[in-house]
């Protein structure tokens, strides 16, 4: 509650934070640093400064402000200094906090493990690498004695919030999760594709300077599997069997909705997570919708507390029994500074897993061929879904963050997940070493129980 006080307190000997990756994401970012006391930007690094220059420039920072020749000048004279030499910043001994935002969740585990290494907290932007390791980063992050944490103003950090809100308040909290814009055969998009069913004209898309491979990732499932994966793994909220159902609902429909089927929901279990969609299955758009935004339903477990809710003007579903709270929007990288606060005061995550419960699984858009490369998250050969880790695990299936540059060994048809033994996968990758080290982690524990 008085992060803001703290960091006041902290202007005199501010965190000095690491950027790499200057995109999208981390523009927002870089658009609230200077309204923030207590931090100090001291390096970024991109594999394009120039582009990263371009963004600082269309977020309104002067030129002069991060024309730092070094490290050691910007920490002196409190200016940023901007090159591409990540390694350089991760190992600086000044620097407290990294910010991986990358998007490229093979390179944001090699980042992330030499923050580690270095001593330095890491904020995570990348959420495609926890989806798919975050519960071994963070066992990593507490052997090296430091902070590992999802970034806030993401939705995954932004339910977590919401989901550690109820249960510090006593409430049981059914389900969590966030919305989206969803119907069953977006799961099929591609790049092509993606602007109609968006509601844009290519040409909008153009001028925009709009990504579609990003986006199409969010319309075809991906994200969602991704962040939600990431949510059960923090939380200890965990899927339904078949995953993700996208039951179509407005906000004042939450608490009716998301409760177990047996009480008149769709929930499978309470304790679940789950994606509510904005759209009705013939396409039409739900009145006061929670798209951008992400919600927890809590149960009131007494008559008393029920009473409370009604005494109150709480909207309930018609037992008075279950609630919610929600936040219709997401602010993206202008919220993460919440979490360099929280970490480099408080010593505390905004959001870290703690267990593997779920996972973003590869499945096959259409029949893949031998030979063909898979392209990654909203592409034209993969989606990503949510599944059961303990399933994602027995079925050797391969996780959507390491889906990208990798050849078929073997079909596989529409609709099935792609399995690691399908593929030829790079053994060097320090990504794909952490993983599998993982499921051996956690296979162990299943092999004793049997």
């Amino acid at each position: 509650m008085n992060l803001y006080q703290k960091l006041r307190q902290r202007q005199d000997r501010p965190l000095r934070v690491g950027l790499i990756g200057a995109g999208k994401f981390a523009a927002m970012y870089l658009a609230q640093v200077p309204n923030t006391p207590g931090v100090h930007l001291a390096g970024i690094a991109d594999l394009a400064p120039e582009n990263a220059r371009a963004n600082l420039a269309r977020v309104g920072w002067n030129p002069e402000s991060y024309a730092a020749a070094n490290l050691d000048s910007a920490l002196k004279n409190r200016t940023t200094h901007l090159g591409d030499d990540w390694q350089a910043l991760v190992a600086h001994p000044a620097i407290d906090i990294v910010i991986e935002a990358t998007g490229n969740p093979v390179a944001a585990v090699e980042h992330a493990l030499a923050a580690f290494r270095h001593g330095k907290h890491v904020v995570m932007v990348t959420v495609e690498a926890d989806a798919f390791c975050g519960p071994i980063l963070a066992q990593r992050a507490q052997e090296a004695g430091v902070v590992y944490s999802l970034a806030y103003g993401d939705q995954p950090a932004l339910i977590c919030d919401l989901v550690d809100w109820a249960r510090a308040a006593g409430f049981n909290v059914v389900a969590a999760g966030r919305g989206h814009k969803w119907l069953p055969h977006y799961a099929q998009s591609t790049p092509d594709t993606v602007w109609q069913h968006w509601g844009l004209t290519a040409q909008q898309a153009k001028d925009g300077g709009l990504n579609p491979k990003m986006f199409n990732s969010f319309l075809d499932g991906s994200k969602p599997a991704i962040e939600t994966s990431a949510v059960c793994n923090a939380t200890g909220l965990t899927p339904a069997p078949w995953g993700l159902a996208y039951p179509p609902c407005s906000i004042d429909e939450l608490p009716a909705v998301m409760k177990p089927k047996a009480e008149g929901g769709c929930l499978h279990h309470k304790g679940q997570v789950e994606v509510a969609s904005s759209l009705l299955l013939d396409g039409r758009p739900i009145p006061y919708d929670i798209r951008m935004g992400v919600w927890v339903v809590f149960e009131g477990e007494t008559e008393y507390v029920r009473r409370c809710f009604m005494e109150y003007g709480v909207n309930t579903d018609a037992s008075g029994r279950y609630a919610c709270l929600y936040k219709r929007w997401h602010l993206i990288g202008l919220e993460v500074g919440i979490s360099v606060a929280a970490v480099g005061l408080r010593g505390e995550p905004t959001g870290c897993a703690t267990g593997w419960r779920a996972d973003a699984v590869a499945f096959a858009k259409r029949d893949l061929k031998v030979g063909e490369v898979l392209d990654g998250e909203g592409g034209y050969t993969v989606a990503g879904r949510l599944m059961p880790a303990a399933d994602s695990l027995a079925q050797g299936c391969l996780p959507l963050g390491l889906a990208q540059g990798v050849k078929l060994l073997a079909p596989v048809a529409a609709g099935q997940p792609v399995r690691w033994s399908n593929v030829a996968h790079d053994t060097s990758l320090a990504a794909v070493q952490l993983r599998r080290e993982m499921e051996v982690h956690y296979a162990a524990p299943a092999r004793s129980a049997a």
